[in-house]
């Protein structure tokens, strides 16, 4: 035991490692199951036990590995050009959103995880707008200047995607291609902000190994459940996590 908590970082307990490692496979097989929302989850998990500077780079590292696998398992089906455009308005928007995010307090980051998350699951869905090369690229930028703070913007990228009116499988190997390129800037992005990842080595290696084993297993087996019903579930723990980091949050809980 003794050594297994020498690997964790200072001031980390190690029910808090199990719990996100767990957590891991679970949101990665909802991810390989249903396409998205595995990362929404798993930076709640994140977000709520987690030290808040450790929360998006760490995220980021975790679905960097989950969405890598998700690619090459797709990536005959990837379409390239909307891939590189929506990457390179990621440099721009990493860039600027670095800063700001390395700077936020901790309530701050909180607050603004659980706003994104109730957004995200009950707010109204942006209007279709036209897919072209100024769309991959805007979608990209805000994309990743947004990732920076709340780590899980995959809903952007589907929701620029869900108007190009592509095949079922291009959508998630293109999108798969997107958040592992936006993944990796925002590890970057960090790295150069100085954040430190070799405390975090050891629990990151297991939280993606969990995931992969999530991704491999879960669509075999969340695809059994009803999708409604697993649906309205999934709304309603997102929400009770959004409500409690936002009590944390007003009352600038540690």
């Amino acid at each position: 035991m003794t050594f297994i908590t020498s690997l964790l970082p200072d001031g980390l307990p190690l029910w808090a490692a199990m719990a996100v490692i767990f957590a891991s496979f679970f949101t990665a097989a909802l991810t390989a199951a249903f396409g998205l929302g595995g990362g929404l989850a798993l930076l709640a998990v994140m977000s709520a036990i987690f030290p808040a500077p450790a929360v998006v780079p760490v995220h980021g590292v975790a679905q960097l590995g989950s969405n890598t696998g998700r690619f090459f398992l797709q990536r005959k089906d990837v379409i390239w050009p909307i891939v590189l455009w929506f990457t390179a308005g990621g440099v721009l928007g990493a860039g600027f959103g670095g800063r700001l995010a390395i700077e936020m307090p901790v309530w701050a980051l909180r607050a603004g995880v659980g706003a994104f998350i109730l957004l995200t699951v009950w707010g109204p869905r942006p209007k279709s707008f036209s897919p072209g090369v100024k769309t991959f690229f805007t979608t990209g930028a805000i994309g990743a200047f947004l990732t920076m703070f709340f780590g899980a913007t995959g809903p952007i990228a589907a929701t620029m995607l869900s108007a190009t009116k592509l095949g079922r499988l291009n959508i998630v190997a293109t999108h798969a291609a997107c958040m592992t390129a936006q993944h990796g800037l925002k590890i970057i992005a960090f790295g150069f902000l100085g954040f430190a990842y070799g405390p975090w080595a050891a629990i990151i290696t297991v939280i993606v190994l969990s995931g992969f084993a999530g991704t491999a297993l879960g669509t075999r087996y969340l695809r059994q459940m009803p999708e409604k019903t697993f649906t309205e579930g999934f709304k309603y723990i997102l929400t009770a996590i959004a409500i409690y980091l936002l009590v944390a949050a007003a009352l600038h809980l540690k």
